[in-house]
């Protein structure tokens, strides 16, 4: 089975800083760095490094070409990440000495994607295949929509969540991937407890599995069958960003080769802990031989 992820690629620049820049404060940053970044972009190479068979589909600036250079060189087919005249997504990156972030995001060249071009991508996409997203493009329903059509299995990350994912086709989505704030907003709940946004997911998706990813408590998944609370790494963290990148993409990577769901959550529980040990975002992910 092949993977395809449908998502952004963003250059990221990244501001070592005291704490989060509060409102209203000019803060004076300790180091700056430019890496390759976008949630898409991080989940396809998380899913590369981890083994999977991966093809990535995307929209980038003239002054993006590197990042379609370097996902490559990850093994990455990115046959289907066209050029556009807009900038290229990027992202402005806050951390503070505790490894916590603070991310702003210009979507660019990433809002750029019609419902014509997830015509012509997945049309070489079929029925076995999986189909992995995030929020972080253009033309989501007409994706979902074109997916389902074709038989293929959505894995869903609805990262940044906004209030218009709540209208899109979620019925096509076969597993959904949230952070706890990511839930309790997709579920409507003002209790964000683990618990709570895990039932109220899977009263509202039946057809679909929920994977709730809790940081240093680790993580959550419950479908019809299984329901399965996995403990973190205890690790020093450095950067947090792509953490949940790696988490997603070290997941699906084990469900790929043939795993069980808990295998492969303990697999995505280690990659995710190495990550968080290194600045950056998809420079942090680690390769399957370093687990």
């Amino acid at each position: 089975m092949s993977i395809l992820v449908f998502g952004s690629l963003n250059i990221d620049h990244v501001y070592q800083v005291e704490h989060l820049v509060r409102p209203g404060e000019t803060l004076p940053s300790t180091e700056y760095r430019r890496f390759q970044g976008g949630k898409g972009a991080n989940q396809s190479v998380a899913l590369a490094r981890a083994g999977a068979d991966v093809f990535h589909a995307g929209r980038i600036g003239p002054e993006g070409l590197w990042l379609r250079d370097a996902i490559a060189a990850e093994g990455v087919d990115v046959t289907h990440v066209g050029l556009d005249s807009q900038p290229t997504g990027h992202a402005v990156i806050q951390v503070d000495p505790a490894g916590e972030n603070s991310i702003l995001l210009y979507g660019g060249a990433n809002l750029t994607v019609t419902s014509d071009d997830a015509h012509y991508v997945l049309s070489h996409f079929g029925e076995g295949d999986w189909l992995l997203l995030q929020n972080e493009i253009s033309s989501l329903p007409a994706i979902l929509r074109e997916a389902t059509e074709r038989g293929m299995t959505v894995a869903f990350n609805p990262a940044p969540m906004t209030p218009e994912v709540l209208k899109y086709p979620l019925e096509s989505v076969s597993l959904f991937v949230v952070n706890q704030t990511e839930g309790a907003a997709l579920a409507e709940v003002e209790d964000a407890s683990p618990a709570s946004i895990v039932d109220t997911l899977r009263a509202r998706y039946p057809h679909a599995a929920i994977l709730l990813t809790l940081g240093g408590e680790g993580s959550l998944y419950a479908d019809g069958r299984e329901h399965i609370r996995t403990p973190a790494q205890p690790v020093e963290a450095v950067d947090t960003t792509a953490a949940g990148d790696t988490f997603t993409g070290y997941f699906l990577a084990g469900l790929l080769a043939g795993e069980s769901v808990q295998a492969s959550l303990a697999l995505a529980s280690r990659a995710a802990a190495l990550c968080v040990t290194k600045q950056g975002a998809a420079d942090s992910i680690p390769r399957r031989g370093e687990l």
